[in-house]
């Protein structure tokens, strides 16, 4: 039997194929590793964002693909076709960061009863949280539409609570209006729902004509702004940007407005691709990357042991039933489909209110 990886050229996100590779059988295997059949995962733009960093945070080495090619990062479901781990039997449903692909071998450690983790060389250095698999068998919580909301929007509404923590760790830095660009995004509604629930802070979406109507319709934005009229925008109280975007012209346009008044730009995305890696200086806060990892091992010290899984368990049960409304599931099946919804996320063709769910199996 063969797997299927699909592969995209590291230089052109546009060039992508699909290689067949032979799978090992149950006897090959490395002692201790297991044998994956990746059956479904998530596909949104926050997928394009690991593809457009993938040499710089370490995305691509996750998953070896031929020279100059890499496979993406998305998180989903598999089960456990083949294991040499005796913890870990044929049939256990993992849900956690997977290949593009129909199947991963995984060097099973750091076994317990909920999870487990890749220990292959080619994936340390990389955050942790992008080699644990949960174990999630017979959990109500991702069978079903709530799995598939789990593998959408689970780890883009951790990032989410993350920045919402960050900001209010930091008082805001002084402000209480909050701009978020790329509003539809759904790592932006995600923060647009913690921070509307902080009665102090006025949440403002920046979007396009095309999407305005879809962010007014998610009720967690006090005021919804078209990108052609952020000059409109009142410049005499403090302002935060958090950006997910990643536009430049956008961001250097805002940062002129608010001169001054600009108390804190955080790069969160790049749904629109569009930025410039020699980026002039701008009035007002320094433009600085948000690194989820380092807030999560921040809070993990000041916690304790299950104080973030805590936190934003309470956070996601709030978010959660909310998700039916807003979205529309999609699903895609076999090779053609998945590169369609690829091409057509990367080249922004997919509806704000649209989550898909692929798999490479037919």
């Amino acid at each position: 039997m063969n797997a299927t990886d699909f592969i995209v050229a590291r230089n052109d996100l546009q060039e992508c194929s699909f290689i067949e590779t032979k799978l090992p059988d149950a006897d090959s295997l490395p002692l201790e590793a297991l044998l994956v059949k990746v059956d479904r995962f998530a596909f949104t733009a926050n997928n394009i964002t690991y593809a457009a960093l993938g040499d710089q945070l370490k995305y691509w080495q996750l998953f070896p693909a031929p020279q100059d090619f890499g496979i993406v990062p998305v998180w989903g479901f598999g089960e456990v076709v083949a294991s040499r781990h005796p913890s870990v039997a044929i049939g256990e449903r993992l849900f956690g960061n997977f290949p593009m692909a129909t199947h991963l071998v995984i060097e099973a450690a750091d076994v317990s009863k909920r999870g487990l983790r890749d220990a292959a060389a080619h994936r340390q250095g990389v955050a942790s949280v992008y080699n644990a698999y949960a174990r999630v068998a017979g959990n109500d919580i991702y069978e079903g539409r709530n799995g598939d909301y789990q593998a959408l929007l689970r780890p883009l509404f951790m990032l989410a609570f993350l920045v919402d923590d960050f900001l209010d760790e930091n008082d805001f830095f002084g402000s209480r209006r909050v701009l978020l660009s790329s509003a539809s995004s759904k790592t932006a509604f995600g923060l647009a729902h913690l921070l509307h629930a902080r009665k102090q802070i006025c949440v403002i979406g920046l979007t396009s004509a095309a999407n305005a109507d879809f962010v007014r319709s998610l009720g967690c934005y006090h005021e919804v702004v078209l990108y052609d009229e952020i000059e409109m925008l009142q410049t005499d109280s403090p302002a935060a940007l958090v950006d997910m975007a990643g536009n430049s012209a956008l961001r250097a346009r805002l940062h002129r407005h608010f001169g001054a008044a600009m108390k804190y730009s955080g790069r969160i995305g790049l749904t629109h691709r569009s930025f410039s890696p020699d980026e002039p200086g701008l009035p007002g806060a320094k433009p600085t990357w948000f690194f989820a990892p380092d807030q999560i091992r921040r809070r993990a010290r000041a916690w304790g042991p299950g104080g973030v899984d805590q936190r934003f368990g309470a956070a996601w049960s709030s978010f959660a039933p909310t998700l039916p409304a807003r979205l529309t599931l999609i699903e895609g099946r076999g090779p053609e489909a998945v590169r369609k919804v690829y091409l057509d996320t990367l080249n922004g063709h997919i509806p704000p209110a649209q989550g898909h769910m692929l798999s490479l199996l037919d």
